[in-house]
C-alpha cells in the first residue's frame, strides 16, 4: 500500500473501484507526466450519493453536505489517477483542481463546497496535495448531481 492510501485509510477511507463512465468517455487520461480526469460525481458503489442543487432552503442540498460530496468527488478522482499510474506515491503534485456546484440562484458558496475536495487532497499527499482551483456555480450537473470536481496531476521523474 502507498503512503497516500495509508493517509486515506488513517481517516477511515480507501481508494474506491473507479466509477464507471455514464457517457463516451474515459475516468483519466495520462500525457506525459501529467494525469486528467474526467469529472468525478459523488457516485459510491456506482450509486449518485445525493441529487438537487445547492443552497440554503426547503428541498435544496445544504453546503455542508455539498462539502462532504465534494470530498468523496475527490476520492473517485485519486481513483481515476491510481487507475492510470497504479501507484499514487507516483503523485508528485495536485496541479488542479476544479469544481463545479449545481446551484440556487441565490447560493454563492461555492468555494466553500469545494474546499471538501482541496481539503482531502491536501490531507492524503501533505504539500504536493496544494493546488491552483476554480469553483464554478452551474444550473445543473450530469445525473442531477450536486457537485462535480475534477483534477490534473503531475507525476515523479522516471
Amino acid at each position: 500500500m502507498s503512503a497516500v492510501e495509508d493517509r486515506l485509510a488513517e481517516l477511515g477511507l480507501s481508494v474506491p473501484e473507479v466509477t464507471k463512465p455514464v457517457a463516451a468517455y474515459v475516468p483519466a487520461v495520462q500525457d506525459g507526466r501529467r494525469i486528467y480526469t474526467s469529472g468525478q460525481l459523488p457516485m459510491v458503489s456506482g450509486e449518485l450519493v445525493q441529487t438537487g442543487k445547492v443552497g440554503d432552503g426547503h428541498g435544496l442540498v445544504p453546503a455542508e453536505d455539498a462539502k462532504k460530496l465534494a470530498e468523496v468527488c475527490a476520492l473517485n478522482a485519486i481513483a481515476a489517477v491510481k487507475s492510470i499510474v497504479g501507484d499514487l506515491d507516483q503523485v508528485a503534485q495536485v496541479v488542479k483542481v476544479v469544481g463545479f456546484v449545481a446551484s440556487d440562484p441565490s447560493f454563492t458558496g461555492q468555494p466553500g463546497v469545494i474546499n471538501g475536495a482541496s481539503e482531502l487532497l491536501g490531507k492524503v499527499f501533505g504539500d504536493a496535495g496544494i493546488h491552483a482551483r476554480s469553483a464554478v456555480g452551474v444550473a445543473v450537473l450530469p445525473l442531477d448531481a450536486p457537485v462535480e470536481v475534477e483534477i490534473v496531476v503531475a507525476l515523479t521523474e522516471e
